[in-house]
């Protein structure tokens, strides 16, 4: 079998498993890494939870370690493009063969003489014990990890964090963390461990008041943004990434490299050097495809439709002219305010259905575009709309083109135009 053959074996097989028992709980990642000899151990760590937020504060919190010039590894998900991307070191993506070579030693270790059948890994669970090897074995000074789901009863809730972080709180995944803003808040809550400082970025007062029980009964010291910042969002530091929401995360990033502070180097000056180079694809992302502006900006729920407006008003008010509008997304509770967000600014609206099977139909789609959108509304496919790399066939060659929604459907698009 060749390298790119067994490589596939490996993909196709991680993403058709299924838990055997529960789908949710720390039992299977805490027997797989005792299996391993506990690779978690081997590394200090930052541990990010949040709604949303919490894949630019990671990757934030990493640039600022790496401008004080430690070896740094960042775990994340989803992947836009490479599944390799969820685990890098440095910023190098993990390859396709050490993710073969350390699927075999998973399986080992899930399989060992005695192991419970009800125990075997997910793909997630494969994945997170990917990149507790691969930051152990690199030698990595620090790693900073992302919550998947939630955080108590995550996979990445087996490590001693340095810093613990909640990013922002919102109605999201209410069918499995709850369906108020308290209960979502004390799943997140769930990765603050006893004696380990708390990082808490922006949420709202109620889920503020069950963040800061919790971590006081742990003795946690928390620190927030809005105690240290204030509201005005002039006053908070600065970032490459664009939006005043990147603003809110560049603050959270900031109260982490205060917390860390002497130990790790992380002086003002190089907390604001690594704020300046932040690579996060897919979150406003600008890009030029032949010739005209290209916008990907990942954006899944209310809290995010809300910046998504607040982006596209700014948009339109820079270029003179209303956007063309590419967009899918997973599930009609999230599509809504997405659409109607949408529908507030674009001058066109191609709908699109993600290649996942929680995607919204083309159908389902149309039913949310506001009776008084007056745009132009057209159902089309990815493959279409940009047949080749470098190629957008949407719209006239004066249109910015802003392709919004499901972090997959980015995905699909940045594979096709060959961005990364």
């Amino acid at each position: 079998m060749s390298a790119e053959s067994a490589y596939q074996a490996v993909v196709d097989r991680l993403y058709a498993l299924k838990p055997v028992g529960r789908a949710f709980g720390l039992d299977r990642m805490q027997a797989l890494t005792a299996g391993m000899g506990h690779p978690e151990r081997g590394f200090p760590c930052v541990h990010v939870a949040g709604t949303n937020g919490k894949g630019s504060v990671s990757a934030m919190i990493e640039a600022i370690l790496h401008a004080a010039g430690w070896r740094t590894g960042l775990y994340t998900s989803p992947h836009l493009v490479h599944l390799g991307e969820r685990v890098q070191v440095d910023r190098v993506r993990l390859t396709e063969d050490e993710i073969v070579g350390y699927a075999a030693e998973i399986d080992q270790a899930g399989t060992r003489p005695g192991a419970d059948p009800a125990l075997a890994p997910t793909f997630f669970e494969y994945l997170t014990a990917m990149a507790f090897l691969q930051f152990a074995r690199k030698g990595c000074d620090i790693a900073v990890i992302e919550v998947g789901l939630g955080g108590r009863l995550d996979a990445t809730n087996v490590v001693l964090p340095e810093v613990s972080v909640i990013t922002s709180i919102a109605m999201d995944h209410c069918e499995i963390l709850g369906d108020s803003i308290e209960k979502i808040a004390a799943e997140k809550a769930g990765i603050i461990k006893p004696g380990r400082p708390v990082v808490l970025g922006r949420v709202p007062a109620a889920a503020e008041r069950v963040i800061r029980s919790i971590a006081a009964e742990r003795g946690a010291p928390l620190v927030s943004v809005a105690e240290e910042f204030g509201d005005d969002v002039e006053r908070y530091p600065s970032t490459n990434l664009e939006g005043d929401y990147q603003r809110w995360n560049a603050a959270t990033a900031t109260l982490v490299g205060r917390l860390l502070g002497d130990r790790w180097r992380l002086t003002p000056q190089v907390i604001a050097r690594g704020l300046a180079r932040v690579d996060w694809p897919g979150r406003w992302q600008r890009t030029r495809v032949g010739g005209r502006l290209l916008i990907l900006d990942a954006s899944h729920n209310p809290e995010g439709a809300a910046v998504l407006d607040s982006n596209l008003s700014r948009l339109t008010r820079e270029t003179g002219r209303a956007p063309l509008v590419v967009t899918g997304v997973l599930g009609m509770v999230r599509a809504r305010p997405l659409i109607e967000a949408i529908a507030r600014h674009a001058g066109e609206i191609h709908l699109v259905v993600p290649n996942q099977p929680r995607a919204c139909t083309h159908a389902e789609l149309e039913s949310l575009v506001p009776a008084g959108f007056g745009g132009a509304l057209r159902r089309s496919e990815v493959a279409a709309l940009f047949p080749a790399p470098g190629v957008c066939a949407a719209g006239g060659p004066d249109d910015v083109v802003v392709v919004t929604g499901s972090i997959y459907l980015l995905g699909e698009v940045l594979r096709r135009l060959q961005v990364t």
